[in-house]
């Protein structure tokens, strides 16, 4: 069985204080630090670059799971990968060359992810899914924080477990969006096993906010 991940997006933190809110994410014992790069064109919001990545990776251990919210990301794999990133995940929807995209993940060293769109069926990246160590199924819209749960995206998630079993591969299954102590149950009974969790994560104490959450993932 896989294990669990929690993931905490960065979107939601202090940009001012990314040092100290990925050392509270560290303590609190997540095993992912979620980067969400926007690039004003893929989806409506600027968030950051590479260079910030960069400037973080001196100062955390976690896992740098780097989600490429951006237009034709095979330009930017090398930057990302050379700032740190230990996992690289591409939008489908992004580049029309999402196979030759995900096997420069690769070939930089980086564990490669595809991500859909709520509006994108699983059909879209089953032909990659041999290529790939994890799939992120977007359970809200991508480019904003603190959205609802769309509770119907977790019918892609079943279909990727089943794919997975019957192909024998070994893929993660990421969810990102709307993710509190309610819905990570939702998502976990679907078969997803790494969970992104922002507004939630960040609205109040890290470390408690962070154990409810694996709490729930053991009830």
């Amino acid at each position: 069985m896989k294990s669990y991940k929690i993931a905490p997006s960065i979107l939601s933190a202090d940009y001012a204080n990314f040092e100290s809110e990925l050392k509270k994410l560290e303590a609190a014992g997540a095993e992912y630090a979620h980067i969400d790069i926007m690039d004003g064109h893929f989806v409506p919001n600027i968030s950051f670059g590479a260079g910030v990545v960069a400037s973080m990776r001196p100062h955390s251990r976690l896992v740098f799971d780097c989600h490429l919210m951006v237009s034709n990301p095979e330009h930017h794999i090398k930057d990302f990968a050379r700032a740190g990133a230990d996992i690289i995940s591409i939008h489908a929807e992004a580049t029309p060359h999402i196979h030759g995209a995900l096997q420069k993940i690769r070939a930089a060293g980086v564990k490669a992810s595809v991500v859909i769109n709520p509006g994108t069926p699983v059909e879209a990246v089953k032909n990659v899914l041999n290529l790939v160590d994890q799939v992120l199924v977007m359970t809200v819209n991508p480019g904003f924080g603190g959205q609802a749960f769309l509770p119907e995206t977790m019918d892609k998630v079943r279909e990727l477990v089943v794919l997975r079993e019957v192909n024998q591969l070994d893929f993660d299954i990421e969810v990102d969006g709307g993710i509190d102590d309610e819905t990570i149950r939702i998502a976990k009974e679907a078969g997803a096993n790494v969970f992104v969790a922002g507004s939630y994560v960040f609205k109040g104490d890290v470390a408690r906010q962070v154990q409810t959450l694996k709490e729930a993932l053991h009830d």
